[in-house]
């Protein structure tokens, strides 16, 4: 390809809407352009990275057994009725309606699809194992879109959804799907590490989500640094905190004292009250499928969303509004409390497991300006459920070897989800086994974000002058730059000669035919992240020579003559060092 014939509009100056270097980059290496929020029109570059990833994708999942499906983007609302997830997934559910007022629900992902197929052709154990995938857009009503493609309204995915006769299979389906995963992060050069995680709205007994190291990741991650333990901080779990939690009695009975105006953990942890923030129980009041429960952590911790819906079976969790908690114990928040005494009707508690055996601490007294002291949970709060409901904070030990815990942020490219019979017990998904019986089968669901993939390859590999695309994702391999473009000058017809014969031998080359200063293409080259630029002077055509410049690395001349076998040789080495990064499958 001629640059002059293809579509690469990049930028000098970084656009205001870019918040984060990937972001930025997308834009000013001109892959892609925003329509609006979360919305993006993919440019020819873009699209090409895009290829790329799929066909990595493609391979490894072929190469993995599964089959490959298209399923529709519009599905009927019913199949969601049917999974109990219109409801539980409502949020970032799209609706549009036909011209009759039908209703349709546009596709965040297809377990309910992929099961409703499973159920009308997977009638006998003979038909499984099978897993399906498919690489199309998905649509998911974000809140806020931002940082570019990394949360977006509209996205490429890969989602692939297995069906097996047990658990067992189940499993050995699992680990083939999280070893591929690890074999197209690390074709597509990224660096990446699984870490167990949370099954949300989609449901399961196992998880991982696939990460990658990033400062300016959405995530964060729990991890050990002898490599034993790494985890999504909503599943995240240690020893405990770092300070013991009191259990020594400080009197007979819990005693009221004034505290006008504190309303923060902070404030009673300051004189003159000076109770110290691991002395005291946190009451939160939650409405847990519209039913209120107060939620208690010591004054120095953090509730755990994730773990509060998956420790109860909840669908939905919300914080009660000052009012909502006023009806229920009587007070606002900052003086709330779970002492069985102070409280003005029953009403469901649940405990994070670190105030087990807590005494002597503080709490609110469920009357606006005043607090409790010698409050004992074993003698005075009746706890309804203990569970781990924490965030795990940097610091404390893993729970197996007892190390520091670190925590860091990432971005999410890949999760894979053992589901087990969720929807297929809900959708009818059943096979006759061996005796006759029927039984649901047991799935798993695994999904890439390969527009999110894109933007991390970025996020991940890049420098003050543009990307570093690894070779098997890059737009092009080599861009050649002859430095005078006129069609009679020694570097064009050196230019023409290589493009031909790259090209014949399956290179992707980009020649640079546009009349620019050197300066100009050196730096547009640098800004898209070619991994090789072939630089072609007449200085250099002088001494007999051309110039190969890796993206971040050094200048070497190269002699005319061996300039095809040179570039050639540089591709080679190149795939067998990124080769060399990939796990067997």
């Amino acid at each position: 390809m001629r640059w002059t014939q293809t579509f690469i509009p990049t930028l000098k100056e970084t656009p205001a809407e870019a918040e984060i270097a990937s972001h930025q980059l997308l834009l000013r290496a001109g892959l892609v352009r925003k329509v609006s929020g979360g919305l993006y029109t993919f440019l020819p570059l873009g699209v090409r990275v895009l290829r790329k990833i799929e066909r990595i994708v493609r391979e490894e999942m072929d190469r993995a057994g599964a089959l490959e499906v298209s399923m529709p983007c519009l599905q009927p609302p019913e199949l969601w009725q049917q999974s109990g997830r219109y409801t539980t997934a409502a949020e970032v559910l799209y609706h549009v309606f036909d011209r009759a007022k039908k209703e349709w629900v546009l596709s965040p992902t297809a377990e309910e699809v992929i099961t409703h197929l499973a159920a009308g052709e997977l009638g006998s154990y003979r038909q499984l194992p099978k897993n399906f995938y498919q690489i199309g857009i998905k649509f998911r009503d974000e809140i806020r879109p931002r940082f570019g493609l990394m949360r977006a309204r509209e996205f490429l995915m890969k989602d692939a959804y297995s069906f097996d006769v047990s658990d067992a299979a189940a499993q050995v389906s699992y680990e083939k799907m999280y070893r591929a995963y690890a074999r197209i992060f690390a074709r597509c050069g990224l660096r990446t590490f699984p870490v167990e995680a949370d099954t949300g709205v989609i449901g399961g007994s196992l998880s991982h989500e696939f990460m990658v190291p990033a400062e300016t990741g959405e995530n964060e991650v729990v991890y050990c640094e002898t490599g034993t333990y790494a985890a999504n901080i909503e599943k995240a779990t240690s020893r405990g905190p770092r300070l013991p939690t009191p259990q020594q009695s400080t009197g007979p009975a819990p005693e009221k004292f004034s505290t006008p105006g504190v309303v923060t953990i902070e404030a009673l942890a300051a004189a003159p009250y000076s109770v110290p923030a691991h002395h005291q129980i946190k009451t939160l009041v939650y409405l847990l499928d519209s039913q209120p429960t107060l939620v208690l952590l010591r004054g120095d911790d953090q509730l755990n969303e994730a773990k509060l819906l998956a420790r109860t079976g909840a669908a939905r969790a919300r914080p009660a509004t000052p009012e909502e908690c006023k009806a229920t114990l009587g007070a606002h928040p900052g003086s709330l409390g779970a002492v069985r005494a102070t409280l003005r009707r029953p009403v469901r508690v649940l405990a994070d497991l670190a105030l087990r055996g807590a005494a002597g601490m503080a709490t609110g007294a469920n009357e606006d300006g005043f607090h409790l002291r010698h409050v004992d949970l074993a003698r005075d709060v009746v706890v309804d459920q203990w569970a781990d409901l924490r965030t795990v904070q940097a610091g404390e030990l893993d729970v197996a070897t007892g190390q520091p815990l670190k925590i860091r942020r990432a971005i999410e490219v890949g999760h894979v989800f053992k589901l087990g019979t969720k929807y297929s017990e809900k959708l009818n998904a059943c096979f006759l086994d061996e005796t006759g019986q029927r039984q649901p089968a047991v799935m798993g669901c695994y999904g890439i974000g390969i527009t999110r993939t894109l933007q991390a390859i970025i996020e991940q590999q890049h420098d003050r002058d543009g990307i570093l695309w690894p070779l098997t994702t890059a737009p092009y391999a080599v861009c050649l730059t002859p430095l005078n473009v006129a069609p009679d000058s020694a570097p064009m017809r050196l230019a023409e000669q290589l493009y031909a014969e790259l090209t014949a031998r399956g290179v992707e080359v980009l020649l640079d035919d546009r009349d620019e200063r050197p300066g100009v293409k050196f730096k547009d080259a640098d800004l898209v992240g070619f991994p090789l630029r072939v630089n072609l002077g007449e200085k250099a055509l002088a001494r007999g020579e051309i110039e190969l410049k890796p993206r971040g690395g050094t200048l070497t001349p190269v002699k005319i003559e061996a300039a095809r076998e040179a570039i050639l040789e540089w591709l080679r080495a190149e795939s067998a060092r990124l080769e060399a990064t990939v796990p067997p499958a």
